[in-house]
């Protein structure tokens, strides 16, 4: 293999799709409309739900996007109720559908919060322990001033 190619190689290896990436989270579709902009919230606070993103794997992270994408339409479907004062039968339906595999999709990557590892790290104790050495030396410096 020469060299070119094996450069060649090298970059097809790492060419991914904008939506692997995390450039684009729908192609073709404006990232700032309302609807895409919730959908990418409700997909930021599944994933920090669930440990935050380098926590999840990329099934997890698919039936997040689906979660999100359910959610983001019962809401349209309840805000549709609101302003129409009432839903139809098939309008109900639909959302009662809709709501099972929502709930069966969180079901499936589990309900509860996953709590993320936030105790300090040795620096932080370190640190915190130096500035209450450093206050206590000041304090005991003012005292023997003032004496």
């Amino acid at each position: 293999m020469t060299a070119a190619s094996a450069a060649l190689d090298t970059a097809k290896q790492h060419a991914r799709s904008r939506v692997s990436n995390g450039t684009t989270l729908l192609p073709g579709v404006d990232g700032r409309s309302t609807w895409v902009r919730r959908l990418r919230d409700l997909i930021a606070l599944h994933l920090s739900d669930l440990g935050g993103d380098d926590a999840v794997s990329e099934a997890e992270r698919s039936i997040v996007r689906r979660i999100a994408t359910l959610t983001v339409e019962l809401e349209r479907m309840e805000s549709g109720f609101a302003l129409a004062g009432e839903a139809l039968p098939a309008q109900l339906d639909l959302y009662q559908r809709t709501a099972g595999n929502l709930r069966r999709l969180l079901e499936a990557i589990g309900l509860e919060r996953r709590a993320r590892d936030v105790s300090p790290t040795l620096e932080e104790i370190a640190g915190e322990i130096a500035a209450e050495e450093e206050a206590a030396a000041q304090r005991d410096a003012e005292r023997e001033a003032a004496e």
